[in-house]
């Protein structure tokens, strides 16, 4: 486990908590027991201290947004978990249009903030559930948009530095980043948007809430979109082709609403959800031909 000096210098105190079970942090409410999880409410300045000393100590942690996109084994694990923190927006000011956003803050608080701010460009992330970081990580996209159009610079701590990485240097393509190949953790980004009509931005956000809401399983908790896009057609609709609807294994469920969903309808633990993908990939590869990968990311 790490250990943290009393004389680490944060504005706040830091919650550092022993055996804490994972489930309570993910979207899919999957995951055991963790050795430690170091939770830095509202600060900036503490995390690349934290991660300095997991570096001295020669402990790999495990970063933590939302929990949206990743599921970890059952029972005891032995690992630190870092949850980023939240932080604040800091606001644009005058002849500027762009947005600083701590890793940690959600997708949902920030294109919300982007309304108050009359800034458009994010209007396909609202109802996304991950974090600023995790959207990044991952160049996570819907309707047409993805986080490399908005991304200006992100800053990231990499072996004991701190850099500003400028977007054209993030490696972004579908669903990747440079980061997921250097392990360089987040801490924040810049955010480049568009003036725009409040009223507009607010209506196409709420328009887009609610073809979400009547297209995907959001009732459930999940990990979002289980695979991603193949080269042709969409995940879901081999899934759907597959016969594969609606099949179960345990409290895992492929969604009956969106079949590139699987869904946790009750107790569902980390080797139904491991098996159920496995089974669907396994179905897809034998019926299509075509091999399905994973966005969420699976730990152990």
């Amino acid at each position: 486990m790490l250990k943290i000096p009393e004389e680490l210098n944060c504005p706040t105190k830091l919650r550092i908590i022993e055996n804490e079970p994972l489930s309570a942090y993910t979207t899919m409410g999957v995951g055991g027991t963790v050795s430690q999880l170091i939770d830095i409410p509202w600060i900036s300045d503490c995390f690349p201290k934290v991660l300095d000393l997991c570096r001295e100590q020669g402990i790999k942690p495990i970063i933590l947004g939302n929990g949206s996109n990743i599921i970890a084994p059952d029972g005891e694990l032995d690992l630190v978990v870092i949850k980023t923190p939240v932080g604040i927006v800091i606001p644009k000011t005058e002849g500027v249009d762009w947005l600083e956003i701590q890793a940690g803050m959600s997708l949902f608080t920030v294109c919300n903030n982007s309304v108050i701010q009359a800034l458009t460009g994010l209007e396909f992330a609202y109802g996304i559930p991950g974090s600023v970081g995790g959207a990044i990580y991952m160049n996570a996209g819907a309707y047409d948009g993805e986080m490399s159009q908005v991304v200006q610079s992100v800053t990231v701590w990499q072996d004991g530095e701190i850099l500003e990485i400028p977007a054209e240097q993030c490696g972004f393509s579908y669903r990747h980043s440079v980061f997921q190949d250097t392990g360089a953790v987040i801490l924040s980004a810049k955010l480049k948007l568009r003036p725009g009509n409040s009223v507009f931005i607010r209506a196409k956000m709420d328009d887009l809430l609610r073809r979400r809401f009547e297209k995907q399983p959001l009732e459930y908790p999940s990990f979002g979109s289980a695979f991603k896009r193949p080269q042709n057609g969409y995940a879901s609709e081999l899934i759907e082709r597959a016969g594969l609807k609606g099949f179960s294994v345990g409290g895992a469920q492929v969604s009956e609403k969106h079949a590139g969903f699987i869904i946790n309808t009750g107790g569902a633990t980390f080797e139904d959800v491991t098996q159920l993908i496995e089974h669907v990939r396994s179905v897809v590869k034998e019926k299509t031909g075509i091999e399905l990968e994973t966005e969420v990311r699976i730990l152990g």
